[in-house]
């Protein structure tokens, strides 16, 4: 996981899929946080993403850099504690402007039963499972 982490904080933005339906909705993400063991992203209550992975919490994750990409699949998991809302509005100070733990709004997701794959052109893929 600590890899996976490493290689979309590497790439600053990266692509989050979800399913509205039988359509698939991809948009550009930035947040992603390690906490008590678990990847974590974040979004807004009030987004359409938020409300998609409500309804289906399968997504998809996928980022490219220095010549190789991942694609993480996993099951995204809220987590409503407000220590793990904080948690990751104290590594993305710039975001505090926007949101607050507290504020209702602030939502954040864990990663579970996720796999991750790293390919290149160069190499075999590499598949991490956490």
């Amino acid at each position: 996981m600590q890899e996976v982490y490493e290689f979309l904080k590497k790439c600053g933005t990266y692509y989050l899929a979800t399913a509205e339906g039988d359509q698939p909705r991809v948009r550009p993400f930035g947040t992603i946080h390690m906490f008590e063991d678990k990847l974590y992203i974040q979004t807004g209550k009030v987004k359409d993403v938020s409300k998609q992975m409500h309804q289906n919490p399968k997504v998809e994750i996928c980022a490219f850099a220095g010549g190789s990409w991942i694609r993480v699949a996993a099951t995204a998991v809220e987590d409503d504690r407000v220590c793990a809302r904080q948690s990751m509005l104290d590594a993305y100070p710039n975001l505090q402007d926007r949101y607050q733990a507290d504020d209702g709004n602030t939502e954040v997701f864990y990663l579970k039963d996720a796999t991750a794959t790293i390919s290149s052109f160069t190499a075999e893929p590499k598949v991490i499972r956490f």
